[in-house]
């Protein structure tokens, strides 16, 4: 019996070691399987799983325009978040290979799926450079980092126009930015749930700690400073601290975004060579001190620190040949640098919608907004955001009179 065992043991390890090794990938492979996915790479970063379950804009109104020049007009309305009604509402930006996004209204669910979806449609269509013009007074603080990490992923820029506004929850959203480019008044309060059960400062306390460690990650990994945080659960919620140049350039939430840029220097200096990262550095200190609104004495809006910028950035060998798409402020150029697809690019296979729920570099020069008057933080007023939270941390007052669940708010 015991030579039959021993038998036994002598066949499957016979049959082990003739099994043979995972195949080895080598260069040739690497680049052999690179080219079958030839193809233009516009998003670095990973972009999660999207949920394209139906959704609507009901807190805001968004435009989509293929241009950088907002003096000629908002754009065409963008009505649906559907896949393909978002293709097409892009697909003329492939032509510029940039999009502009400009949304006016609260921050809640819906706008986190709209730069969530915007974000992997102009990614399938090869529209690398992204501008989201923005005009908020707040909303709900989960949305805001939801939206925000939409934000960073897929290589934003953010405007904060001379008409426009961000307060509250919409400062998040400037964290993650790649570039922020600031005309309008920025201002932040204190986080409050409207409709809190809470009977004493420590109960209070608590529900603000369940956010908390989540906001500061958020903020860290965006390379912002944790005195955001601070402000949030420290100036009244009846009041708005306008945030300064200094202020908005200390916390890192304006101009080039700081983890952004590390990672840029490292991968620019094998693209492009350490001259092409001297003379970036070397512009972003003129666009410091000749672009920013402290060096012209003059308040600007977006449109002329961009003409400071284009114009001044020549003078460093910008955009050039080498890199071009590189080059300072390249979501400006167009169609000079882009589309980096052909235009018969091959359609992508449309995501297929889950079934809906039943009953239903440090730059100062964009740091323009100096103490302002805060401005009327009524917005568009919100209903109930498909995908919203039942008890959002959220960050406008208007909430409280519009029959939201309770909401954690940085509320004046």
């Amino acid at each position: 019996m015991r030579l039959h065992w021993i038998l036994i043991a002598l066949c499957l390890l016979g049959s082990a070691c003739s099994r043979q090794s995972e195949p080895t990938l080598t260069s040739a492979n690497a680049n052999a399987d690179a080219e079958l996915g030839t193809g233009p790479v516009v998003q670095r970063k990973p972009q999660d799983a999207i949920d394209w379950s139906p959704v609507r804009l009901e807190a805001g109104d968004a435009w989509v325009d293929c241009s950088a020049d907002y003096t000629l007009g908002g754009g065409r309305p963008l009505l649906s978040l559907a896949y393909e009604d978002l293709r097409r509402s892009l697909q003329d930006c492939r032509g510029t290979g940039l999009l502009r996004l400009r949304y006016k209204g609260k921050v809640t669910a819906s706008f986190a799926a709209l730069m969530e979806r915007s974000g992997k449609v102009a990614g399938d269509l090869g529209i690398g450079k992204r501008i989201l013009d923005i005009d908020s007074a707040g909303g709900h603080v989960e949305a805001a980092i939801r939206a925000g990490d939409a934000i960073g992923e897929n290589d934003w820029t953010i405007w904060v126009r001379g008409d426009s506004v961000c307060h509250s929850a919409c400062v998040l959203l400037l964290a993650a930015g790649d570039m922020r480019v600031i005309a309008g008044p920025v201002g932040i309060h204190r986080m409050i749930r409207l409709r809190s059960s809470a009977t004493s400062r420590k109960e209070l306390g608590e529900e603000l700690r369940t956010v908390s460690d989540e906001l500061r990650n958020y903020l860290e990994r965006n390379g912002a400073s944790d005195k955001v945080y601070d402000l949030m659960t420290t100036v009244p919620n009846r009041t708005l601290r306008i945030l300064t140049v200094d202020e908005l350039d200390q916390y890192g939430l304006s101009g080039a975004n700081a983890v952004e840029d590390d990672l840029n220097r490292i991968r620019l200096a094998r693209r492009c060579g350490t001259d092409f990262l001297q003379r970036r550095d070397a512009f972003r200190r003129a666009y410091d001190a000749q672009c920013a609104q402290g060096a012209l004495g003059e308040t600007q809006d977006i449109d002329q620190i961009n003409q400071c910028g284009l114009a001044l950035r020549g003078q460093f060998g910008f955009p050039g040949a080498q890199c071009a798409d590189e080059s300072p402020m390249a979501e400006l150029d167009g169609a000079i640098l882009m589309p980096r697809v052909p235009q018969d690019m091959p359609e992508p296979t449309v995501p297929m919608p889950d079934p809906p729920p039943a009953g239903a570099g440090r730059v100062k020069a964009p740091n323009v907004a100096s103490v302002a008057p805060a401005v009327d933080a009524a917005s568009t007023q919100p209903g109930p955001s498909a995908g919203d939270d039942p008890d959002p941390l959220a960050a406008d007052e208007a909430a409280a009179d519009d029959g939201e669940d309770a909401s954690l708010e940085i509320a004046r």
